[in-house]
């Protein structure tokens, strides 16, 4: 018996728990992205489905579980005509974050395939995986290729290994299941697209379900295996339910009248493409079988809406994903059938719960109602010229501190990039030698060979092959004359943002300006796979509104609620941000910095002291360590004083205005930024 938390066990989260049972009735539906908070048995709920899939029958000694009665005929294991079955588990394999393409996919022995012609083929995860589950945590934190990767072979039911010609393909049909947390930053809107379900999970406020949940953690970690034998009776009976709507399945009938409640539906919450129609119509589907019926029903088609749309209505990284019920109602009721009446709900106030009987629509209450619920996305925004509410009476109000005004409108931005050649995460800002893009070069392989630069090696080979014996027309290939491509393509940077939240900016349309060019370059930055950071100061000193993250929804969020007023402490915000940076350093020292500096230039302190110049000291901190810079000059009216212009030399950067940071106003910005950075360096 298995010790893993049982799935039934699970309390709460229903949503979670019907979007992972629709995927085990029918793996057609997409698979699920589970999005919420840390610590919400996001993990828990995923590994214990593995126990609830029927066994799997494979060909005996196949590597990549070929079903006896359909293998595939391209099997690299086969062909397996007459070879013996065996059944085992349904297997759930983890995708770490850290994981390689080769561990994904399979690595290709390229020595062996150019020596001896042989295609030796050592299979990833995704060979693994099929006929499973595949199950990614922090998929959010997972490399955008490798995500593109795993989406294919989803998509497409296979994967293609390909090495310089020689390519490998094997089945690849599993059940994808991906978790994250939105506070370390969003998946790009094409990747959820791909995804076939997603739930928002969080923590229950209700006293008593909290309880139950510790009551039985607890009682599950002191005896897993007596926790287990205690739910296997339900876990047996769930277990049942899905095997018997899996075979009810092709049974249901998804009549005209659902269909064009499913593309009315799609066409009024304005969703691109056609992927949401389709996954609507095979998630209703499975709703239906799930509740033990053989006809869709408007509340199956209701409920699939509300797992299969909210992610899909995103237009931009700072919106959040969610559904209008209202407008869902009445779209559904516009085109509620032929005439014929719907059936009557259930008396008792709904269906039943996934571990319970059949009932309509699978059991699972709406997303997004209760005290806790997020507005709807449809919801109207408060006019522009509306104040936000002020941030006074929290840590750090004083006197003369102004209410938080709202950002205008945001725009394109020119891109700002770090010269030079990095060698960061792969991103899209700042050049840098990466596993993936235009071939540069080669050099002797450090460890394993991952892309092999083929005519360099056959250069090293070709001096030695009268003395290696070489008598046909095959090239003799030893280790040491294999080469390593070298690649030049993006990175992704640290931004930091140190923004000037003092008195002097505090004029209502300026900062209104200032906040929605900073939202502009986080969206930019959000676009580049950059993380974020945003250093204030105001007042007496420099505050690390947050730090260093790849969530730039939550550096958005920050900006909003920003106030503004009193002094001008530049030298702080410019010691504090070099503080941030220092730490940085160690914790990801691949990661170079770009600090852009949101100012006027203006700079008050205590009587007595001068401003201005402890400002200069700090800049040439950052100029010291090659922090690359760019100063946002926010100086306006017909009297400028040039001091933005100043601090920017003083770090070695370059000065742009806030007209200037669009894309379609001024030509070259990047190359200003590396002449500028260039010319200052050797200057000093």
């Amino acid at each position: 018996m298995s010790t893993r938390y049982p799935f039934t066990a699970v309390v709460g989260m229903d949503d979670l728990r019907l979007a992972l049972l629709l995927n085990a009735v029918s793996p057609a539906v997409g698979g699920v992205l589970v999005r919420g908070e840390k610590g919400t048995a996001k993990s828990t709920a995923v590994r214990a489905l593995a126990d609830l899939l029927p066994e799997v029958t494979v060909v005996t000694g196949c590597r990549f579980s070929c079903d006896p009665s359909g293998p595939d005929p391209r099997c690299p294991d086969g062909p397996h005509e007459g070879g013996q079955a065996s059944s085992r588990p349904a297997r759930m394999v983890e995708l770490p974050v850290g994981a390689s393409e080769d561990r994904l996919v399979g690595a290709l022995d390229i020595e062996r395939a150019l020596a001896e012609g042989v295609k030796a083929f050592e299979p990833g995860l995704l060979a693994q995986a099929h006929r499973g589950i595949l199950y990614v945590d922090e998929v959010n934190l997972l490399h955008d290729h490798l995500i593109d990767l795993l989406l294919d072979a989803a998509a497409m039911g296979a994967s293609y290994v390909e090495r310089e010609g020689v390519s490998v393909r094997h089945a690849a049909r599993f059940l994808l299941v991906g978790t994250m947390n939105p506070e370390e930053g969003e998946l790009r809107p094409q990747l959820l697209d791909r995804f076939g379900l997603t739930v928002e999970v969080a923590a229950s406020r209700d006293p008593e379900q909290r309880v139950e949940v510790v009551r039985r953690r607890l009682a599950h970690d002191d005896d897993p295996a007596g926790f287990a034998a205690r739910w296997a009776d339900d876990e047996s009976a769930l277990r049942d339910r899905v095997a018997a709507a899996r075979a009810l399945l092709p049974s249901v009938v998804l009549g005209d009248a659902a269909l064009r409640q499913i593309a009315a539906t799609c066409a009024a919450f304005e969703v691109d493409g056609m992927r949401a129609d389709i996954v609507m119509a095979r998630t209703a589907t499975a709703l239906a079988a799930w509740a033990g019926r053989t006809d869709v029903r408007e509340e199956d088609v209701r409920q699939a809406a509300l797992l299969a749309l909210p992610h899909r209505r995103r237009r931009n990284p700072f919106d959040a994903p969610g559904l209008d019920e209202d407008k869902l109602d009445e779209t559904l009721e516009q085109f509620g059938g032929d005439g014929e009446p719907e059936p009557d709900p259930d008396p008792d106030g709904g269906p039943d719960s996934p571990d319970g009987g059949p009932g309509g629509g699978g059991g699972i209450p709406p997303q997004g109602q209760g005290p806790d619920a997020a507005p709807p996305a449809d919801r109207p925004a408060p006019p522009a010229d509306q104040p936000e509410q002020s941030a006074a009476g929290a840590p750090g109000a004083g006197a003369g501190e102004q209410a938080a005004v709202r950002a205008a409108e945001p725009f394109r931005t020119k891109m700002l990039s770090v010269p030079g050649l990095g060698e960061g995460a792969a991103g899209r800002r700042s050049r840098a030698r990466t596993e993936h893009g235009r071939t540069t070069g080669a050099r002797r392989p450090q460890g394993a060979l991952t892309k092999l630069h083929l005519s360099a090696t056959v250069r090293a080979a070709a001096p030695h092959q009268r003395a290696r014996g070489r008598s046909g027309t095959g090239l003799v290939v030893r280790r040491d004359d294999l080469r390593q491509a070298t690649r030049e393509g993006r990175e992704g940077n640290l931004v930091l943002f140190v923004v000037d939240a003092s008195g002097s900016m505090a004029a209502r349309q300026r900062m209104s300006a200032v906040k929605g060019a900073v939202l502009s370059l986080l969206l930019d930055a959000y676009q580049r796979r950059d993380k974020v950071g945003l250093v204030t100061f105001r007042g007496k000193d420099a505050d690390v509104a947050l730090p260093p993250t790849s969530s730039v929804d939550a550096a958005a969020a920050r900006l909003e609620q920003l106030p503004t007023g009193g002094r001008t402490p530049l030298a702080a915000g410019l010691l504090k941000a070099h503080d941030v940076l220092r730490i940085e350093r160690l914790r990801d020292p691949s990661r170079r910095p770009l600090l852009v500096v949101v100012t006027d230039g203006r700079a008050t302190g205590a009587r007595g002291g001068d401003a201005l110049a402890l400002a200069s000291r700090a800049a040439r901190l950052h100029a010291a360590e090659g922090t690359a810079g760019v100063v946002v000059d926010c100086e306006t009216g017909p009297v400028r004083l040039g001091l933005a212009g100043n601090l920017a030399r003083e770090l070695g950067g370059t000065s742009v205005t806030l007209d200037e940071l669009r894309a379609d106003s001024i030509a070259g910005l990047v190359r200003d930024v590396q002449a500028s950075t260039g010319t200052n360096r050797r200057a000093a």
